[in-house]
């Protein structure tokens, strides 16, 4: 016995499957204040029994663009010395390449809240410089004032993570929210990792108090709540907590594996996913049978 939820901006939707493999569908309005408040009545209304829930959801990506009011919290990062400014210096690459007037899009750490610590780890893993734990404490106690979550990004830390682990320990002493690039994006290119990381940091606040919402729900029922990646995969709701930037693309993809699904059974090799919805729209493909 599984349940399905979507929860979107404008409605939330329900889908029920019994163990004898009957499926029945329920729709309702979203409530955005209080998301878990609709999945309450949206079960209340069916008189379900289940034990596991399986959910999509855009929470992720609507506080990504700024919608619903979702807005991402200050975000402060902590970075090998001398490296403070990848994430806003980037790559060259651009969306329009010949337009003089193209404005890079602000970093969502702004510089104040960027910290220089003294630590080096080559590109073989060797730690040059060990970490400064006492400069470390030091800056992370002071942004904790005005930050309420902190990305940790240090040079080539994907080869030996020793460093960063180190500076985690004494983070988790001020921050609750803790993004660490070895356990985020454990991967070379210093841009994308950090950047990814900070993005992991920023939304951290956000889905896991939605996320502690809807366990709220769920230990009404004594169910489990599995949430799903942007892979198409599941994971938990408490690894969802710690990695929101795996459920990004968390609605769409719930979407195409639906398309992909139905083009099986019907033998189509070739179709594409259109999911509108109130807040946003996305779309996916499906090419010889592959998402």
């Amino acid at each position: 016995m599984r349940l399905a939820v979507d929860i979107g901006g404008t409605f939330t939707d329900l889908v029920y499957v019994d163990e004898d493999g009957n499926v029945s569908f329920y729709k309702l309005s979203s409530t955005p204040k209080a998301p878990e408040e609709g999945l309450l009545q949206g079960i209340k209304e069916m008189g379900v029994r289940f034990k596991e829930v399986v959910h999509a959801t855009t929470v992720a990506t609507n506080a990504l663009l700024g919608q619903l009011n979702l807005e991402l919290p200050p975000v402060a990062l902590m970075t090998t010395k001398g490296f403070k400014d990848v994430i806003e210096i980037g790559r060259q690459n651009r969306p329009e390449l010949y337009n003089p007037y193209f404005e890079r899009p602000k970093p969502l750490v702004p510089r104040e809240l960027r910290l220089e610590v003294e630590e080096r780890v080559n590109a073989e893993g060797r730690i040059l410089v060990p970490l400064n734990e006492k400069e470390a404490e030091e800056l992370v106690k002071e942004a904790s004032r005005v930050a309420v979550a902190l990305a940790i990004s240090f040079l080539h830390s994907y080869a030996n993570p020793e460093n960063e682990v180190k500076a985690k320990k004494i983070a988790e002493k001020y921050f609750r929210h803790v993004s660490v690039s070895s356990e985020v994006a454990p991967e070379p290119r210093e841009y994308e990792r950090t950047s990814t990381t900070v993005v992991n940091a920023a939304l951290m606040p956000i889905v896991s108090r939605y996320l502690n919402a809807l366990e709220g729900v769920m230990a009404k029922y004594n169910a489990k709540l599995y949430v799903m990646a942007s892979s198409g995969g599941l994971v938990d709701s408490s690894e969802a907590s710690k990695r929101p930037i795996q459920i990004i693309e968390s609605g769409p993809a719930a979407g195409l594996v639906g398309v992909q699904a139905f083009s099986r059974e019907l033998g189509i090799g070739n179709a594409i996913s259109f999911d509108m919805g109130g807040t946003t729209a996305k779309a996916g493909t499906v090419i010889n049978g592959e998402v």
